[in-house]
C-alpha cells in the first residue's frame, strides 16, 4: 500500500507509546505558530538540583510528600518542615540554556526544577495544550502539582494536553530538567559540542477546539511535479467530516471526507510554480475542518538521486553548503529565534550557499522555516553520534523517536531535503542493524525525501597516491553518501590533499560533509602554522583542489560556519572551550578561509547556471 499511509498514522502511534518511551503523552500538533497562542515565556524561578533532593529521599526513593518540588507546598504552620521555596529562589530565561545564564552553570550538568505560574479561563469546546519546542535532555512535567509526562530528547518538541487540568486562576507548572549525559542515551556520553541544559526553546500554551486538524501533509508525490498527495488527520470526538485543501494563488480549492479514524487522504493535481534556492517561492496553503481551519506557507519541490546525481525538480544540482551548530550569533548559547536564524543563515547565503548541514541533532524550527524563504535546502540529522549502544531496544527506541519527531514537525518544510540517521559511527554488525532500521524508519515515514548519514572512509597507499575508498556498508540503504574527512587537519597535511583519490564501492552521490582546520581569529602565521588564519586557508585551497576530482561528489558541508563551545577543546588561548574550525569567529569576524571558499562556491554557481 502506498507509503503515505505509514506517515498517515505516524502521530497516533505516537500517541500509542508509553509516556516513559515516547515523546509525549499526545499527539504534537503541527505548525503551532499558526495557531492561538500564550507565550510563556521569560523568567521562570528556578532550583538548581545536583542531588535530585526535589525528586527523591535519601535512599533513593521517588518523593510522594509535600518535599517534592513539583507540588509547590508552602508550610501551613510555623512548625512544618519544607526545605525548598520557589519564590525566593532565582531566576532564568526560558527560552535559554541555564549555562550561559550564570558562570556558576558553565560546565553544570544535573537537575534544574523550572516553576511558572498563569492564569487561564477556558472556554466551551475548546482545547488547550501546553507545548515545549525542546527541554535538553530528560523534562518531567508537572501541573498544579500532578504529573503531565515525561519527554527524552533534547531537541525535539513535546505536548501535553491539560483541557482538565487548568484553572482560571493560580496555575504553576514545574518542570525539571536534566540534562545529565547516559551511555544509553542518543547521543550517549561524548561529543564534540556543548551540553547546554535547560527549556532552550519557546514554552506556549494552545488553544484549539474540540476537533482540531492535529497534523497534515500537502506536498507533491514522489516523482510527481503537478500532483499532490498527503493527508489530514483530526483529533477529538467528531472524527468524520469534511475538510479542504485551498491554495489561492493556484486556483485550488479541493474537499474530502474524513473516516472514522479522523483520517483523509489528500490527491489532486496541481499547476505549480516550484520552489528552488533561486526563486524560494511559497504558497498560502488552507486546511479546513467543519470544525477548524490552520494556514501555512509550504513550498512544493522534488527531490531523488539518479546514479551519482542529485535531482532538484528534475535537474542536476550542486549542494554548496555549510555545517551549522545551534549556537546563537547574537547572544551566548543556543539559537532559538528569528533573529538568530536570519544571521547564520544570512551568513551562509553570503558565503555562497544553496545548502545547509544543520548538525547535529534537531535545530529550532525557525530556521527551517527561514531556510524555506531564503532559498536553503537543509540536512536535517539526529544524535546518532559517535558511540551509541547499538545492541540496547531502548537506545534504538529513543533514536526512532526522535527521528519520527523531527519528521513529523518538518515533512511541509521545502527546505528539508535530507534526513541523516548518524555521524561517524564505527561499523558493526549491531551498529550496521540499528542503523538499517533507522534508514528504513525514514524512507517509511517521509518517502519523498532523501536518506544520508556522514560515514567515514579508510585509505590505501597506492605508489606515491593514496585511495580513499567509502565501503560502509549501510550505505547501500541510503540514497546519499556522507564523508567526513580531515585531511590536512588529523590526518597528514594540507598539500597531502593533492594525493588523494576517492573511490566508493557504491554508484551514489557524495556529499563530503566534513572537513576543516581550527584557526584563531587574527592569529597569523605561515601556512603551515597551525591555528592560524594562514593554515586553515592554505587547507581550503588543497581542499578544494582535491574536491574538484572526484567525479561522484555532489555537494560539500565543510566544518563548520562559526566557532561553538565544546568541553573537548581545552587548549588555553587558543580554544578555551571552542572549536575553532569555525569560518566565522565566535564574535562574527570572517576569517581567511571564508573567502576561499566563497570564490570558489561562486564559480560553481557561476558553472550551474551556464
Amino acid at each position: 500500500m502506498y507509503k503515505w499511509i505509514a506517515c498517515a498514522v505516524l502521530a497516533l502511534w505516537v500517541a500509542s507509546l508509553d509516556t516513559q518511551g515516547a515523546a509525549q503523552v499526545t499527539p504534537l500538533i503541527a505548525n503551532t505558530g499558526a495557531r492561538q497562542t500564550i507565550s510563556l515565556n521569560g523568567p521562570w524561578k528556578v532550583i538548581v538540583d545536583p542531588y535530585d533532593t526535589g525528586m527523591f529521599d535519601f535512599h533513593s526513593h521517588p518523593l510522594k510528600n509535600n518535599n517534592a518540588f513539583f507540588k509547590d507546598h508552602k508550610p501551613q504552620s510555623k512548625s512544618e518542615l519544607v526545605e525548598y521555596d520557589f519564590d525566593s529562589s532565582g531566576q532564568l530565561n526560558v527560552p535559554g540554556d541555564w549555562n550561559t545564564q550564570r558562570d556558576s552553570l558553565f560546565f553544570y550538568e544535573g537537575s534544574v526544577w523550572y516553576k511558572r505560574s498563569f492564569d487561564y479561563v477556558t472556554s466551551a469546546q475548546e482545547r488547550v495544550f501546553l507545548h515545549f519546542g525542546a527541554a535538553n535532555y530528560q523534562a518531567d512535567v508537572y501541573l498544579n502539582g500532578q504529573e503531565l509526562g515525561h519527554h527524552y530528547g533534547g531537541f525535539t518538541p513535546f505536548d501535553f494536553e491539560i483541557t482538565d487540568k487548568v484553572q482560571p486562576k493560580d496555575n504553576f507548572i514545574v518542570v525539571r530538567v536534566n540534562n545529565t549525559r547516559g551511555k544509553d542515551q542518543v547521543p550517549a556520553m561524548n561529543s564534540d559540542w556543548w551540553n547546554y541544559g535547560g527549556i532552550t526553546r519557546p514554552v506556549t500554551l494552545i488553544k484549539v477546539p474540540a476537533t482540531y486538524i492535529q497534523d497534515y501533509i500537502v506536498q507533491l508525490e514522489k516523482g510527481s511535479t503537478r500532483h499532490i498527495k498527503g493527508w489530514i488527520q483530526l483529533d477529538g470526538g467528531r472524527l468524520q467530516q469534511t475538510v479542504t485543501v485551498k491554495i489561492p494563488e493556484a486556483n485550488i480549492d479541493r474537499s474530502f471526507q474524513t473516516d472514522s479514524k479522523g483520517r483523509a487522504e489528500v490527491s489532486f493535481d496541481a499547476d505549480l510554480k516550484l520552489w528552488s534556492p533561486e526563486d524560494p517561492k511559497l504558497y498560502k496553503v488552507e486546511i479546513a475542518a467543519e470544525s477548524d481551519h490552520v494556514s501555512d506557507e509550504i513550498g512544493f519541490r522534488t527531490i531523488e538521486t539518479k546514479g551519482t546525481d542529485i535531482l532538484l525538480n528534475g535537474r542536476s544540482v550542486i549542494l554548496r553548503g555549510v555545517s551549522i551548530h545551534e549556537e546563537s550569533p547574537n547572544h551566548p548559547g543556543r539559537a532559538w529565534s528569528e533573529d538568530d536564524a536570519r544571521t547564520l543563515l544570512s551568513w551562509a547565503k553570503e558565503l555562497g550557499c544553496n545548502f545547509v548541514r544543520l548538525a547535529h541533532y534537531p535545530h529550532n524550527e525557525t530556521m527551517l522555516r527561514m531556510a524555506d524563504k531564503m532559498g536553503l535546502m537543509v540536512w536535517g540529522e539526529i544524535p546518532v553520534y559517535w558511540a551509541i549502544q547499538w545492541e540496547n531496544p531502548d537506545t534504538l527506541h529513543n533514536a526512532e523517536n526522535q527521528l519520527r519527531e523531527m519528521i513529523t514537525r518538518d515533512h511541509d518544510r521545502a527546505s528539508l531535503i535530507i534526513y541523516s540517521v548518524a555521524n561517524e559511527t564505527p561499523t558493526s554488525d549491531a551498529r550496521n542493524h540499528f542503523l538499517k532500521q533507522l534508514i528504513a524508519d525514514a524512507h517509511t515515514w517521509d518517502p519523498t525525501r532523501l536518506v544520508s548519514a556522514a560515514l567515514l572512509s579508510h585509505e590505501t597507499p597506492n605508489g606515491d597516491r593514496i585511495t580513499v575508498t567509502i565501503s560502509d556498508p549501510i550505505a547501500e540503504d541510503l540514497d546519499i553518501m556522507g564523508n567526513n574527512e580531515y585531511i590536512g587537519w588529523y590526518v597528514h597535511l594540507p598539500a597531502d590533499a593533492d594525493r588523494m583519490d576517492f573511490t566508493a564501492n557504491y554508484d551514489k552521490p557524495l556529499i563530503m560533509s566534513e572537513f576543516g582546520a581550527d584557526a584563531v581569529y587574527g592569529l597569523h602565521g605561515d601556512a603551515l602554522t597551525r591555528w592560524s588564519e594562514e593554515y586553515q586557508e592554505n587547507l581550503y585551497q588543497h581542499q578544494i583542489a582535491m574536491l574538484k576530482r572526484i567525479s561522484f561528489l555532489r555537494g560539500t558541508t565543510p566544518w563548520i560556519l562559526k566557532d561553538f563551545h565544546s568541553p573537548r577543546r581545552t587548549l588555553p588561548h587558543i580554544q578555551d572551550y571552542y572549536n575553532r574550525k569555525g569560518l566565522v569567529s565566535d564574535h562574527g569576524e570572517k576569517k581567511k578561509a571564508f573567502f576561499v571558499l566563497q570564490k570558489y562556491y561562486l564559480e560553481l554557481q557561476k558553472a550551474q547556471v551556464h
